[in-house]
């Protein structure tokens, strides 16, 4: 294996407003990707003719286009993913890296984490922190369980990834945060690095319409990814500060326990669950700051 190299994928969706900028910071990487597919899925927009000026100019970035299903979707995203990945053409890689085209890095970002994962063999996912920066003002947001990295930027060691078996493809969302776990338990290491900064440059969940609608989908999603009932209340109640002021809160955990009394299906192994609930009660047991 080439001990430098790397692969990316993009899944992208109608986002001619910042994938100019997430092309930009790759072309200024101080180690550029031995190839990267952006894979348009269904874009309407201006995304696709934005791509296709750079891969007219750099042969080792390309465009895959996929048909338009309609309507966005948590999952889509990993199908999108995923027939990315099927269409690479590299071999000769030893990193695989799974970017948004809605987010903007330094020009160090890819050497600054091969170099951490060539000083820790066990480290087989990571990426940098991920804060919401809109016209350019910070969000503020909690702070962040540091053993889980945002799916805008997961970046994995080749065979952590080929371990996976394929992502998830969760209809509520949460696939990045299964990676993470599926690495643990395949015994890698996995890091979010709070000095590395990934700026995403949008909400988060903001297909999914306005501030409460978002919460709503949130605890959805908490639900989908098997949190733990007790973790679940003290996650919403160490979020009330978060704008909606408590009402926001409130409204994840109500999308919470509207799927527990409605028994909605899960579609993660109850092995899986039993994990994902030993750590998060681990978590709350030890009074031990992990983010």
């Amino acid at each position: 294996m080439n001990r430098t190299a790397y692969v990316l994928v993009t899944p992208a969706r109608n986002e001619e407003a910042t994938v100019e900028t997430t092309i930009q910071s790759v072309l200024a990487q101080t180690i550029l990707p031995q190839e990267w597919i952006i894979v348009s899925d269904g874009s309407t927009d201006r995304t696709d003719q934005i791509v296709e000026r750079y891969t007219s100019k750099h042969p080792f970035i390309s465009l895959l286009r996929l048909n338009n299903r309609g309507t966005r979707s948590f999952a889509s995203v990993v199908f999108a993913t995923e027939a990315g990945y099927k269409a690479l053409e590299t071999r000769d890689y030893d990193y695989i890296g799974l970017l948004d085209a809605d987010v903007r890095f330094k020009p160090d970002y890819f050497a600054s984490l091969i170099q951490r994962f060539e000083a820790n063999p066990r480290l087989g996912l990571a990426g940098g922190l991920v804060p919401d920066v809109i016209n350019g003002k910070v969000i503020p947001s909690p702070p962040q369980n540091l053993k889980e990295i945002a799916g805008a930027t997961q970046f994995f060691r080749r065979s952590c990834f080929e371990s996976l078996g394929g992502l998830m493809p969760i209809p509520e969302g949460g696939w990045d945060a299964i990676t993470s776990v599926q690495a643990r338990r395949n015994g890698y290491e996995t890091q979010t690095f709070p000095d590395l900064i990934v700026e995403h440059l949008k909400f988060r969940c903001g297909s999914e319409g306005h501030a409460l609608r978002r919460r709503w989908q949130m605890g959805v999603r908490d639900y989908a990814l098997g949190n733990d009932p007790v973790f679940q209340c003290f996650k919403c109640a160490f979020r009330g500060w978060e704008p909606p002021f408590l009402i926001g809160s409130l409204t994840r955990l109500c999308g919470y326990a509207w799927c527990v009394l409605s028994r909605r299906a899960r579609y993660l192994s109850p092995d899986l669950v039993a994990i994902i609930r030993a750590e998060q009660r681990a978590r709350l047991f030890s009074w031990k700051k992990t983010e």
